[in-house]
């Protein structure tokens, strides 16, 4: 059996306020030529399908559009919901696109009853995870003691290891939409500054009291975990691996564009290889004086690329989008960092908030308001209910 697996299609986003649709159905028809080029059997699609939970009337169209592609092509397909999703919406009629090849897994009953897809050698046992807000979700476990991450996904993975212990053979994949880190159980998760390399401002939090990350260790027992939520690709073991956006959503989103192809012989994954995506457009990062950067001839190979301009110049310039956009039609973002100026201002925006969660940024900036009085702990556990509460409400949404 071949798998493709692949993740945060984010069918409907833009990339800074310009619609890119255009540019992801490039990317997803390619990939679509690589499941009939491939021989591919089955796409595994871990979440974070649609941007936002309640989806446009085009962007529904888009993915119905290219899920029949995949299908025309030759593979099946499982997909589940990520934290953009609305799962009940990315769900609905599931018990009928099923027949047609289309399998979605959008709700914890579905954890532990897997897709079966058979080869030569036997069944495959496809499990889906969708994304599991503790504060929500632990009430279907019948477990409030499942207050995070990591408790709420190996309570999930439980399922699944009961599940394909009673089952003929093991070969398993497991797809599921959550921010893992190379860990054991119970271990000191990483935090702030720790993840910020792997956390872009395409990416929407999910910290639940403050912990984002789940460790791999819960996900022990199965052939292969396709993960969902990271932008960019990585791997986390041989095993588990994130495939990242198959389209570039910011200019944090880092690495090659592609998806995973696994596979199967009769004892499980045999092999794993990156299938290359195209990149419909570029994505640069200029610094310098406004004047530089129009005039340098060494820029001219980057006038069709996305640009992020950094303008050093000691006084902000007039009209400085207009300009730049005369040369780069596709600068889309503009800082301004005077080569004089003071030490906070030296630093850019993206660099004072990265790695930084949410409620970290809020409790700063009452900070700020109250020059320099730090918000007390009771402010900063409100705040951090607050944003819980908003998160709830967008994953009910």
């Amino acid at each position: 059996m071949r798998i493709l697996h692949t993740s945060d299609w984010h069918v409907g986003r833009r990339f800074n306020e310009t619609d890119v649709l255009d540019h992801l159905g490039e990317v997803i028809d390619a990939l679509i030529d690589a499941v009939r080029r491939e021989r591919i059997d089955v796409v595994a699609i871990a979440g974070d399908v649609f941007d936002r939970a309640a989806p446009t009337a085009e962007a529904t169209a888009f993915l119905s559009e290219r899920l029949r592609l995949v299908r025309a092509a030759g593979a099946q397909i499982v997909m589940i919901s990520g934290n953009h999703d609305g799962a009940s919406r990315l769900g609905y009629g599931g018990w009928a696109a099923a027949a047609g090849g289309l399998h979605s897994i959008t709700s914890v009953a579905q954890i532990g009853s897997p897709v079966e897809i058979a080869d030569e050698h036997g069944p495959v046992y496809f499990y889906g995870i969708p994304f599991l807000d503790p504060k929500i979700d632990r009430g279907h476990f019948g477990d409030d003691a499942l207050a995070s991450h990591e408790l709420i996904l190996d309570a999930a993975m439980d399922r699944v290891r009961a599940d394909l212990a009673q089952r003929e053979g093991d070969r398993s994949i497991v797809l599921a939409h959550c921010f893992a880190v190379a860990g054991e159980r119970g271990a000191q998760l990483p935090q702030g500054e720790q993840i910020a390399a792997d956390v872009t401002d395409s990416m929407r939090s999910i910290a639940c009291g403050g912990v984002e990350c789940a460790p791999t260790a819960v996900f022990e027992g199965v052939s292969y975990v396709a993960l969902g939520h990271l932008h960019s690709r990585k791997v986390l073991a041989e095993h588990i691996r994130y495939s990242g956006s198959p389209l570039a959503y910011s200019f944090g989103d880092r690495g090659p564009r592609g998806a995973w192809l696994l596979d199967l012989d009769a004892d499980g994954v045999r092999d794993v290889s990156w299938v290359e995506l195209p990149v419909p457009r570029q994505m640069s990062l200029l610094t310098g004086r406004i004047d530089d950067l129009l005039e340098d001839p060494a820029h001219e190979p980057l006038t069709g690329h996305w640009i992020s301009a950094v303008l050093t110049d000691r006084a902000y310039p007039l009209e400085a989008m207009r300009r730049l956009r005369a040369r780069f039609p596709y600068c889309v973002r503009l800082e301004f960092r005077p080569e004089a100026g003071s030490t906070v201002a030296a630093r850019s925006y993206a660099e004072r908030v990265a790695g930084k969660s949410d409620e970290a940024l809020t409790t700063e900036f009452v900070a700020e308001m109250r020059g320099g009085v730090a918000a007390t702990d009771l402010e900063s556990e409100l705040i951090r209910a607050a944003f819980e509460e908003l998160r709830s409400r967008e994953a009910i949404a």
